[in-house]
């Protein structure tokens, strides 16, 4: 049993609609240090709780936070409720908009091992052991992780779509998207929603650090408040999104490998052996390249670019140990071969590896290799959500940056206090509500 929530949301003070372009960030994993630079200018924007600065950075966040609850600059919603997240963007080619329709509310946090949400990639401990600070620190959650739900009937879109008549902000995000977000008070129809996601297994799209270091916290308070029905270090912030919808969008993320210390010859010698390998004339047309069959990248290097594709028969001499839905997909396929088999880093070296980075901009990838800092860059497609679903159900992982879910949910919209006080509620009120 999935268990969710609605949450009395903190958000930016009335007075302070109209500038919310201005107090929003990216995600904490995402945002660039160019980024970081400007957003840090603003002494409201919300980087200053999911990314904060200084020589004890969870003390400052501490800080500001309080602050800006006293001075009103940040104010909690009386009522609990379910905020409806709308995403409208286009892809490069794209005539028509498309929207991404969710909603936001709280989850418990629960343990990977109680089966109720399903990752697809595993975690780093210091990002982790960084977030279980900063909620200690701070006890709120600034932006919400990303999970699917699946509602083939599409039973939740008519009260998302209503409650977009009268929204609470519309804005332009960071990556040129159309961000609105509304709210449903309505403790029937959130009843709905309690119900709707209840029975089912949420597939977590995005947000793996954060919500390991919600599991953490979670253990670390349990019991803290015995005599409450509901707690509020139970409970997690997520962004919900049908995955039967048809605005999934993952975009692929490249590789770059640093410190090559074998010529490129060898190099192309030793991947012979694995792959038929052929050159391609211009490393700037791998961006529109359609690569039609499985296990095929383009491999980039700074005069030089190349096609390989897996030769079939040598699938068979990886591991077989390895669950179906994982050997199966390109990425693993490239970790196992490339970067373990040839470059010697073992699968459970790489995610700590100094030497390989991860990239979604192509352009960057081009550039980094050109300009001499990387070795080569490895350009990959995008993953089918399909195999993602496949491999959740399986309990493998995948590869690290195997997803890059497109639009990122944006922090700053609203926060999601975890303070007992602020949290408490008698939640039991949207159990009991009748269907209609």
């Amino acid at each position: 049993m999935a268990e969710i929530l609605p949450l009395k949301a903190w958000r930016y003070s009335e007075s302070l609609s109209e500038k919310m372009e201005e107090l929003t960030a990216p995600l904490f994993d995402v945002v660039s240090s160019k980024q970081r630079e400007v957003l840090y200018q603003n002494p409201l924007n919300s980087i200053h709780l999911s990314v904060p600065t200084g020589k004890d950075p969870f003390f400052e966040a501490k800080e500001t936070l309080n602050r800006w609850k006293r001075e009103g600059i940040i104010r909690q919603d009386s009522l609990p409720g379910i905020y409806v997240y709308y995403q409208y963007f286009r892809l490069p080619g794209d005539h028509d908009e498309r929207c991404r329709k969710g909603f936001i509310a709280q989850i418990k946090a629960y343990d990977w091992n109680e089966g109720q949400i399903l990752r697809h990639e595993n975690t780093i401990v210091s990002a982790v052991n960084d977030r279980i600070h900063l909620l200690e620190a701070t006890e709120i959650q600034v932006s919400p992780t990303h999970g699917l739900y699946e509602d083939e009937s599409f039973e939740l879109e008519k009260y998302m779509d209503a409650a977009m008549a009268t929204p609470i902000y519309e804005l332009e995000d960071y990556q040129g998207v159309r961000e609105v977000l509304a709210v449903i008070h309505d403790a029937k129809v959130i009843a709905k929603f309690l119900e709707k996601i209840k029975p089912q297994k949420i597939i977590l799209a995005d947000g793996h650090h954060r919500l390991e270091g919600a599991i953490a916290y979670r253990k670390n308070k349990q019991d803290a408040f015995p005599e409450a029905e509901w707690q509020g270090s139970d409970y997690h912030l997520m962004y919900f999104t049908n995955a039967h919808g048809n605005h999934l969008k993952i975009l692929p993320t490249h590789r770059l490998f640093y410190g090559l210390e074998i010529s490129e010859k060898e190099l192309l010698d030793r991947l012979g052996e694995w792959f038929d390998i052929r050159q391609f004339g211009d490393a700037e047309e791998l961006s529109t390249y359609t690569f039609q069959r499985v296990w095929s990248f383009g491999l980039v290097f700074k005069e030089d670019a190349w096609i390989i594709k897996l030769k079939p028969e040598k699938w068979n001499e990886l591991a077989s140990e390895v669950a179906e839905a994982v050997r199966k997909l390109d990425l693993w396929v490239l970790h196992e071969v490339l970067f373990s088999k040839i470059l010697g880093i073992k699968q459970e070296d790489q995610r700590s590896s100094n030497q390989l980075a991860f990239e979604r901009n192509f352009s960057r990838c081009i550039r980094e290799v050109r300009e001499g800092q990387a070795s080569f860059a490895v350009i990959t497609r995008e993953i089918e959500l399909e195999q993602v679903l496949e491999v959740c159900k399986s309990g493998e992982v995948m590869p690290q940056k195997s997803t890059y879910f497109y639009p990122k949910a944006l922090g700053g919209l609203l926060f999601a206090s975890i303070n007992q006080r602020e949290f408490d509620y008698d939640y039991g009120a949207f159990f009991t509500k009748t269907q209609e």
